[in-house]
């Protein structure tokens, strides 16, 4: 096990390289299934989740080739398996996603119960009833899915929930599926974009890609291709968090901001902004963060919803910054009734937080934070969240668990160093 020491207080300076979007890599590799000849990805972001799901390729017959840092051929030309191995699966939440390419590819497979963050009920219902309008049977005992079909059809389906991995796992199932398909309710977040520009340039007939609405027209077979992860608006909104909460001033180039409007939004809600430089994002020093108050003198809220709204997994980084701005604000967090259990620990740094239930969240700021010389990261986002907290806290802390972090952000400490940040990756 690892852990970080961070001596906060120093105001971050500088400029990084965004990663790649780590919700599209997830997705985009399994899409690689979906044919049998090779497909080139960039930008393959080097973290912890995406190397279990290689992992995972592996075992059923995928060769993955490194051609250059962040660069990967897959080649899905033979596979010998279709049972994902129970002991990867449970790692990564993402796993459920082999289902749709697998099923289109092969008619069958077994999975485990998927794993991933616990940060309350994670539905997989959505998916076992998309899948099950195009055809599959499916059989759930003892922890596992028993999935086949012995040809998947084209499908009207309303989604009960926009549910991304759900809406991801039908596209892929689709594709290769006899007829139309039309999938309603559809998440639209931009790694489901992505997704779908990807298998495009594999020959699938998408209409209505970054809609609510998606067209599918099922093809007999798709081909390989060289396709571009894009930038991860998470890790995006995340450094722009920690340059805000330390007073700092950083470029984080090749950002994609055209997938940051939402998020400018809120964080202008909170006294935070930054400026738009072709592909790059400046976050300009010497912020004033003040709580914008609603009509009526009113207390603001923070709602997460479905994109194009604000993104759940950005709530905690921006709880993080509101600790430091002037004001009050109520974060109401519907989807996740655990993604605020974290606030616990940012209260005994010194911030002044109201948990009123396991959905909303009350923040008065600014307090100035103290660090902590022991505090667990409980999943990727709020451990995220308390790296943010620490590297504004002044004193030492020390953030056990790093693994979860490493989940979702790569070289996390290495970018932070860059931008002048002390922090170190130690052995427990």
């Amino acid at each position: 096990m690892e852990r970080f020491v961070i001596e906060g207080g120093h105001p971050l300076k500088g400029e990084i390289m965004a990663s790649g979007n780590k919700n599209a890599a997830l997705k985009m590799l399994p899409a690689c299934l979906l044919t049998d000849e090779p497909v080139i990805l960039r930008n393959v972001p080097d973290i912890a989740d995406v190397r279990v799901t290689a992992d995972i390729l592996q075992s059923l017959g995928v060769m993955i080739t490194p051609l250059e840092p962040h660069t990967w051929r897959v080649h899905a030309q033979d596979l010998r398996s279709t049972h994902i191995p129970a002991e990867k699966a449970r790692l990564i939440r993402s796993s459920i996603v082999l289902a749709g390419p697998l099923l289109a590819r092969t008619g069958s497979l077994e999975l485990p119960v998927p794993g991933g963050d616990v940060i309350g009920r994670r539905r997989l219902d959505t998916h076992v009833l998309a899948l099950e309008k195009l055809g599959a049977h499916i059989e759930f005992e003892r922890g596992r899915f028993m999935m086949n079909a012995d040809s998947l059809h084209g499908a009207d389906i309303l989604l009960d929930e926009a549910s991304v991995t759900a809406t991801e796992n039908a596209i892929m199932a689709a594709v290769l599926a006899k007829g139309t398909t039309i999938i309603r309710n559809a998440a639209s977040e931009p790694h489901v974009q992505n997704l779908c520009h990807m298998l495009s340039a594999m020959g699938a007939q998408i209409d209505g890609i970054g809609s609510n609405c998606i067209t599918i027209q099922g093809v007999e077979q798709l081909r390989g291709c060289e396709h571009r992860i894009g930038a991860d608006y998470l890790e995006v909104g995340s450094f722009i968090g920690a340059a805000a909460v330390t007073g700092g001033e950083i470029t984080i180039r090749e950002a994609d901001p055209q997938h940051l409007s939402m998020i400018a939004l809120v964080f202008d809600k909170l006294g935070v902004h930054w400026e738009v430089r072709e592909n790059d994002i400046f976050v300009p020093s010497g912020q004033h963060l003040t709580i914008k108050r609603d009509l009526g003198n009113r207390i603001p809220e923070i709602k997460a919803q479905p994109w194009p709204a604000f993104p759940s997994d950005l709530m905690s980084i921006a709880l993080t910054i509101a600790t430091q701005a002037a004001g009050t604000v109520l974060f109401h967090e519907w989807m996740y009734d655990r993604r605020f259990f974290f606030t616990d620990k940012l209260v005994s740094m010194g911030a002044r937080i109201v948990l009123c239930d396991p959905h909303r969240a009350l923040v008065y700021g600014p307090t100035a934070l103290r660090a902590a010389p022991n505090i667990p990261s409980p999943d990727i986002r709020a451990g995220m969240s308390l790296l943010l907290a620490a590297l504004a806290a002044r004193g030492t802390t020390v953030i056990h668990n790093i693994r979860q972090i490493d989940r979702g952000y790569e070289r996390v400490e290495e970018k932070l160093q860059t931008l002048g940040a002390h922090i170190e990756r130690l052995e427990d």
